[in-house]
């Protein structure tokens, strides 16, 4: 039976629906991307107003962040909502669609932002229960611009002392209202490569008199993949995708160069280290079969985002007695995309976790995925968001 430890939790999540639901809105209709986000941290401070926080604001980012003391000194637990939208075109019929060009919340952060702040206020009003303190970490630039990374080096753990942190992301691809979380690696690590390969232009008749790289770039896609097949363990899941390969202007040109980039994604940082090693050998060596040269660029991305075992048993546990033994299960597999809350989990034992929203009537087969310019979250779902930020800040400070 749902609620037993945390009694009234989920009847105050869904009290404050109207405001959660009005911010995510508000938040949706004015996405912002990357670092620098002034109308949505003006909307999180808004949000916020009222309430006994001890409030700051990022110096080289947008963040905000707030600590609700408890009634009682103890340790302090992390509850974070990223910010930022992604670069697309909205195509949904939703009467609160992007009304910015090529902005879009595709990945749901405006959810997250509103499900913290309101579980800011629930928590709040239940400040008399909390042995320590709570930190909400709203955090811009997740997509890809290291925001936490940044929050981090500006002494986000340092406002309080922080011994755990949690996470939450929606996902239409999962039953509405459902919580699920897994211990270990849950997200991947992410890099991206660009490879040039270097050769001797000339006439398209006459390959003999150059040095084609179109050839020396087809053979180190297959060479690519054999690595992923035969030094790295079938135990480890990876994944090395090749997505783009440029050459030439024209059909009676041999170019100078083609390029190949693409990503690699591991979940194990032994692995990871590995393959990023032994990527720049691979090229250059298919490279000198054919008589060219390779240079190989690699951007390192987030690390794998691995939850703590007891933490994520933790969530578990919580959101059973939350929501239900039906809306709180553990994942089999984790997925191969990446999360920037990965930098948090390298400090302080904590867990992330997914909340489906399929919307009403759809498969979560079939309906349009995160980072889709058609997907959409059912907003009935948030109350569970609200809810299980509350109960694990409850858990961990009673």
């Amino acid at each position: 039976m749902a609620d037993t430890r945390f009694a009234g939790v989920l009847d105050a999540a869904r009290a404050l629906q109207p405001k959660t639901v009005a911010l995510r809105r508000e938040l949706h209709r004015h996405p912002e991307q990357g670092l620098g986000v002034p109308r949505t941290q003006a909307a999180v401070l808004r949000a916020l107003e009222g309430l006994d926080l001890r409030v700051s604001t990022g110096e080289s980012v947008g963040s905000v962040v707030a600590v609700l003391e408890g009634a009682r000194p103890g340790p302090a637990v992390l509850l974070r909502g990223d910010m930022d939208a992604l670069p697309l075109e909205e195509a949904t019929d939703l009467p609160f669609a992007s009304q910015v060009a090529g902005s879009m919340h595709a990945c749901g952060h405006d959810s997250h932002v509103a499900m913290l702040a309101s579980a800011a206020r629930l928590l709040h009003d239940r400040r008399s229960e909390l042995r320590g303190s709570v930190v909400f970490m709203f955090q811009p630039g997740e997509e890809g611009h290291h925001g936490a990374r940044f929050m981090l080096e500006e002494g986000l753990l340092g406002v309080a002392p922080v011994e755990s942190a949690f996470a939450l992301h929606i996902t239409s691809t999962e039953a509405s209202g459902v919580l699920r979380c897994r211990p270990g690696p849950i997200m991947a690590a992410a890099d991206v490569f660009t490879v040039t390969v270097t050769g001797r232009g000339g006439h398209a008749s006459a390959p003999a008199d150059a040095l084609d790289p179109v050839p020396a770039a087809a053979a180190m896609v297959g060479a690519l993949q054999t690595v992923i097949t035969r030094r790295i363990s079938v135990f480890e899941p990876t994944v090395l995708t090749v997505a783009r390969i440029s050459a030439g202007t024209t059909n009676n040109i041999i170019p100078e160069t083609a390029e190949l980039e693409g990503t690699l994604r591991t979940l194990s940082e032994p692995a990871r280290t590995r393959l990023l090693a032994e990527l720049p050998e691979i090229c250059a060596h298919v490279a000198a079969t054919y008589g060219c040269t390779a240079r190989v660029d690699i951007t390192t991305g987030y690390p794998v985002t691995v939850n703590d075992a007891a933490q994520a048993d933790k969530v578990t546990a919580v959101g059973r007695d939350l929501l239900g033994e039906r809306n709180s299960t553990v994942m089999a597999n984790a997925i191969m995309g990446s999360e920037d809350f990965s930098y948090v989990l390298n400090e302080v034992p904590g867990a992330l976790a997914f909340l489906g929203a399929c919307p009403p009537g759809q498969d979560p087969a079939t309906t349009a995925p995160n980072h889709s310019n058609r997907v959409q979250f059912d907003e009935s779902a948030f109350p569970h968001g609200v809810g299980t930020y509350a109960a694990f800040a409850l858990d961990a400070l009673r």
